[in-house]
């Protein structure tokens, strides 16, 4: 999240109205894919696996930071504390739940353990607690009010004090988490990639755990999204902090635009596995035939190879 000064400063008012456009557009995007992914957890008893329960609560932090950024130009007083806080709150808890799926996936793969599900209270008191503290903290040296009737930024921060307590509160912990799960993915995938050439041997064996390698080769792109979608906002900041009031205009649309997609990005990313489009399209059978044959082609199940290598229903047999 960069600060008002950083994205707005001196623009012209056109610029503003174009920066806000873009963050309404962009986070009502992230709103929809994250509510479809919250939507498909409540209504699919079938995903509600703890693997998949990681995700929703990831959809849920996306969806509710979407919701609060779009409601724009919250007037003075409690609801532009309101949002300032909310904002903040629910992206910190958006990054530190992708930090929980990144752990549970080196527990159970790297480590063998199958003690993730009792983990559930610890994860929450982490995610929750860590970005209340953090939300709290970030109040120091700021300033609340909305800017110029130009959209949903409440959180004003005018002195280097604010900036700093921004950077520390948000993005120290921000590319802490894009560090902690770029090593954690490498080592599951190179735990898996191991395990696929030392199973040559066992035909059945080798393609479940080819298989599974290729499926985490895909999810080492995944710290990549934060990475994407925060690097323009980090790169803002630090420009804001050298020169304050010096805006660059299109490194501001790339920042405000490229943070408000973090929410789509995800649920394109983690939610849309195949279980959930197994799920879907089990029910796309139940409709009548003049509709089903609208549906898209290739959408048998899956074998249950194929399933298994999903972060919906992964399970770690025992490495022999």
């Amino acid at each position: 999240m960069a600060t008002v000064q950083a994205v707005f400063g001196n623009l012209p008012a056109s610029d503003r109205r174009i920066l806000t456009a873009v963050n309404s557009g962009a986070s009502s995007l992230s709103l929809l894919g994250s509510g479809f992914i919250v939507l498909c957890y409540l209504c699919f008893k079938e995903l509600r696996k703890f693997s998949f329960k990681l995700v929703f609560f990831l959809a849920l932090s996306d969806m509710l930071y979407s919701f609060f950024s779009i409601v724009g130009d919250p007037s003075k007083g409690f609801f532009c504390y309101a949002q300032a806080y909310t904002t903040h709150f629910f992206c910190v808890a958006s990054f530190l739940w992708t930090t929980t799926i990144a752990f549970t996936l080196h527990r159970t793969v790297v480590r063998h353990k199958t003690d993730v599900e009792d983990m559930e209270p610890i994860f929450h008191l982490y995610v929750w607690g860590t970005s209340l503290v953090l939300t709290v903290i970030r109040s120091i040296g700021n300033e609340h009010g909305h800017f110029g009737g130009l959209g949903a930024w409440c959180w004003t921060q005018t002195g280097r004090t604010g900036k700093v307590v921004h950077f520390i509160t948000f993005y120290v912990p921000l590319w802490g988490a894009i560090i902690f799960n770029g090593v954690t993915y490498f080592q599951v995938i190179r735990m898996l990639n191991n395990a696929t050439r030392m199973a040559v041997d066992m035909s059945n064996r080798a393609y479940q755990q080819e298989a599974r390698a290729k499926a985490l080769n895909q999810w080492g792109y995944y710290p990549l999204i934060l990475v994407g979608s925060w690097s323009f906002a980090t790169i803002n900041h630090i420009h804001d902090f050298i020169e304050p009031g010096h805006n660059i205009f299109w490194l501001s649309v790339l920042d405000i635009g490229m943070a408000a997609l973090m929410g789509l990005f995800n649920s394109i990313a983690y939610g849309l596995n195949s279980s959930v489009r197994r799920a879907i399209y089990e029910r796309l059978d139940l409709l009548p035939e003049r509709f089903r044959r609208w549906r898209p082609k290739n959408t048998k199940s899956r074998g249950p190879q194929q399933q298994e290598s999903e972060l919906v229903s992964l399970k770690i047999q025992d490495q022999q």
